[in-house]
């Protein structure tokens, strides 16, 4: 049970594939498709979030399977002059219900602030998508002390009025932690988890109290039973072992 005392939401494993995808992809996101049966659906939601390239062709494959498809990132405006940008309208319209913000990449390589973020997840909701909102603290941040006081200021400055379960999920990223290989230690997951519950009821009230937080960086089929059993940890943001239709399956297994 969570430290607010409430049900756990069901669980949701999100795969961010990152700027990797051909059309031959198809073929392993199709392997996904397949092995989310019946028993697995009851227990876990599952999104896969492929380059924009492939948006349409997944959707089309995620057609009657329940699997989300999600894109990774969207302008703040519906539409305009703003070359290579994709618009949350946009993604929408290829069938897609979800679309992450705010990841620790698009923040780092392109010098996104909280008030961009907030902006994006103001132009997902206009879509009627749900914004995957990341936060996560780096290395030298951790190392300082200072990784509840990044995450609040990344909650305050990220999240806008309004938000609800239907319409946020939170993932929790240590920067440090993506694709390195490297985790928190179960009672470190757990203090920021449950720090950022508390934030979100303070803030959201019951809705907080059902907002998913997903845990990212670094999870795999061998740690993601341990993971994600910690109070208030809702399911996973997975980078590279989503590519791979038995590695993403395999984190999935772990709620059944």
């Amino acid at each position: 049970m969570s430290s607010t005392q409430s049900p756990r939401p069901k669980p949701l494993i999100a795969g961010n594939w990152k700027m990797n995808g051909l059309k031959a992809s198809a073929s392993e996101f199709g392997n996904i498709v397949a092995g989310y049966g019946a028993e697995l659906r009851g227990k876990v939601d599952l999104a896969i979030c492929p380059p924009a390239t492939q948006l349409v062709p997944f959707a089309v494959v995620a057609l009657g399977s329940r699997i989300s498809i999600g894109g990774q990132d969207c302008h703040v405006k519906a539409s305009g002059a703003h070359t290579g940008d994709i618009s949350a309208e946009m993604i929408a319209d290829t069938g897609a219900t979800h679309v992450i913000v705010g990841h620790s990449e698009r923040r780092t390589d392109h010098s996104e602030t909280d008030a961009i973020v907030r902006s994006k997840t103001e132009a997902a909701w206009r879509a009627d998508l749900v914004a995957i909102l990341c936060i996560g603290e780096t290395e030298a941040e951790r190392r300082g002390g200072t990784t509840l006081a990044v995450v609040d200021t990344q909650l305050a400055g990220s999240i806008p009025d309004g938000a609800t379960a239907a319409n946020l999920v939170i993932a929790y990223e240590p920067v440090w932690a993506i694709g390195t290989g490297l985790t928190p230690s179960n009672a470190d997951i757990a203090e920021v988890h449950g720090h950022i519950r508390q934030r979100l009821v303070a803030r959201f009230g019951a809705e907080g109290a059902r907002v998913r937080i997903l845990y990212g960086g670094s999870v795999k089929p061998s740690n993601a039973g341990e993971i994600l059993k910690i109070a208030d940890v809702d399911g996973a943001l997975v980078g590279g072992a989503s590519l791979k239709a038995a590695d993403f399956l395999g984190i999935a297994a772990a709620y059944a």
